[in-house]
């Protein structure tokens, strides 16, 4: 019995893998676009490792995270420390609550940039922005599938990525990008819900009135990942 069990777990795995090889890149990165464009709002959770190629430090943080079309974002970081980025209608407001400092900055110049906001909001464009192959078949867990992004347009911020997508919604589960110095941001999203209510006031912030406000600071004071 235990070994029937165990070649029903081979064969299961290996056909996983088969299925991951299977999928065309270029045609699974068109249908990753056409589902966000279907879709109007998404919650998850996070876990996230942002490591620091210089000094070898890797800092995990983890969270929620809300969209809802337009662009509107509320990605709240609880551990190691709390931060509140909103990005509403007419700001972006990045709150980091223990040091009571509040930074705004101007919504296009978050959303334009290659950042990992592009990609949890569906506006990287995966077939025009990026060169698409398909990643290592070892890389991939059960129903999922792997893409290495390679920019066209190369930029400090971004020189490669590296998406997991969910083959049963084509909705990513895991990002992985690179930056021009080597540094890593890898996130993974759970607990996805497609379209849930979400109200409006979830994606505003007003300051406390304790808190220290730098409006319209360059975006290279606080790095907004």
């Amino acid at each position: 019995m235990k070994k029937r069990a165990f070649f029903l777990a081979v064969c299961f795995v290996l056909a996983t893998a088969a299925t991951a090889r299977a999928v065309d890149p270029t045609e699974l990165a068109g249908r990753i676009q056409k589902k966000y464009a279907t879709i109007n709002a998404f919650s998850a959770l996070f876990t996230q490792a942002i490591r620091n190629a210089a000094s070898g430090d890797t800092e995990h943080r983890s969270g929620s995270f809300f969209f809802k079309k337009p662009v509107l974002v509320r990605w709240e970081t609880v551990k190691p420390e709390k931060e509140l980025l909103i990005v509403g209608k007419d700001a972006v407001w990045d709150y980091f609550e223990e040091d009571k400092e509040a930074y705004r900055y101007a919504v296009k110049e978050i959303i334009s940039s290659k950042t990992m906001l592009r990609f949890l909001t569906g506006k990287a464009n995966l077939t025009e922005d990026f060169f698409v192959a398909a990643g290592k078949a070892s890389d991939v867990g059960p129903g999922q599938a792997v893409l290495d992004l390679a920019p066209r347009e190369p930029e400090p911020g971004l020189v490669m990525a590296r998406v997991w997508v969910d083959l049963a919604t084509d909705m990513i589960a895991r990002i992985f990008i690179q930056d021009f110095y080597a540094n890593t941001n890898d996130l993974t999203l759970t607990g996805v819900a497609v379209n849930p209510k979400l109200a409006d006031s979830l994606f505003t912030f007003t300051p406390p009135r304790d808190a220290k406000v730098h409006d319209n600071a360059p975006a290279k004071e606080r790095d907004l990942k």
